[in-house]
């Protein structure tokens, strides 16, 4: 049964050929996971509340929007395309505490999460992972 959930790595074609907002959902769950286990480390006696209160301002779309303001000089033309696509794709919900340009960027960001994931580029991943936090602080 375990054996059912193994990871599928995708080529990179496989990978852009996805929906952006696939990629956003995916890069959603992903980073999520991310820092949530960030957190954890730093302070495992948090309870499960905590833990989720403290994620928010790492996750929340304004966040989110301030990590590519920072890292979007930083990308290759491969990931500028993939955040480009998330980032222009039509969602048909806006949460209603985030504006409009901020969620349309998290959505580019969480897609480009999604897709570094998906082609299994960890070492990329690790690197923006850390800018996130250096950002966020």
């Amino acid at each position: 049964m375990l054996d059912d959930l193994r990871m599928k790595e995708f080529s990179k074609e496989e990978a852009r050929l996805l929906n952006p907002l696939q990629l956003a959902l995916i890069g959603d769950g992903v980073y999520e996971i991310f820092i949530r286990n960030y957190i954890l480390t730093k302070n495992s006696a948090l309870s499960a509340n905590k833990i989720h209160i403290n994620a928010i301002k790492y996750v929340k779309a304004k966040s989110q929007a301030n990590i590519m303001h920072e890292i979007e000089k930083d990308l290759d033309e491969e990931e500028e395309g993939i955040y480009k696509r998330g980032r222009n794709a039509k969602s048909q919900t806006v949460p209603k505490n985030a504006d409009v340009r901020d969620y349309r960027m998290a959505t580019g960001f969480e897609a480009l999460v999604g897709y570094l994931y998906l082609i299994g580029n960890r070492e990329r991943l690790k690197a923006i992972f850390n800018q996130c936090i250096n950002i966020i602080k």
